[in-house]
């Protein structure tokens, strides 16, 4: 999206899905596994299966009624092997009936100064117990999502400022991972 442009309908309901996803994820506490959910327009979902609205919550169908472009997300369960994210949203592919892709990461980040000195240290072992221990590193928990039409959205929440109104937001926050992401919507 330029700066021109208004955000659509569809924008809205992928930052609302992205933010409520991070309200959930946040729940768990830290030091949580890599989450992958499904996005599927709600008003849809119920028009193939009207027994489902027995499984949602009343607002929930009441807002699908109201906003053809709720978003719903499905956590996946049994997801494949992988040696890293790169990896796991490699061997991801969405059918058609998704309508977009959310996934909840944990990083730690460090400053530039920091991740040279890192750089410089050969060892593994010494090199990773630097990073861990850095006084200056802040851990980060990221949810990004992405729709077929392109709309992406990030949220971003550092455990040091580990509060709902301390979370960023914006559309292009993490742009590696939003392109990977968009890459599974095959």
């Amino acid at each position: 999206m330029t700066s021109n442009e208004s955000p659509s309908e569809a924008h809205f309901a992928l930052a609302r899905a992205v933010v409520e996803l991070e309200e959930h994820v946040s729940t768990r506490g830290w030091d949580g596994p890599t989450s992958v959910f499904a996005l599927v327009r709600t008003a849809d979902a119920l028009a193939n299966d009207p027994s489902l609205a027995q499984l949602l919550p009343a607002q929930v169908v009441q807002d699908a009624q109201q906003d053809p472009q709720l978003l719903m997300s499905i956590e996946q369960d049994g997801l494949p092997e992988a040696v890293d994210l790169e990896d796991l949203l490699a061997q991801l592919a969405w059918p058609a009936e998704v309508d977009g892709a959310a996934l909840s990461v944990e990083r730690s980040v460090l400053p530039p100064q920091a991740e040279q000195a890192a750089g410089a240290i050969s060892d593994d072992d010494e090199r990773l117990a630097f990073l861990a221990n850095h006084p200056e590193r802040e851990d980060v928990r990221m949810v990004v999502g992405v729709l077929r039409g392109g709309e992406s959205w990030c949220a971003l929440r550092m455990r040091s400022h580990d509060e709902a109104t301390q979370v960023v937001q914006g559309s292009d926050l993490v742009p590696g991972l939003v392109a990977a992401l968009k890459a599974t919507l095959v």
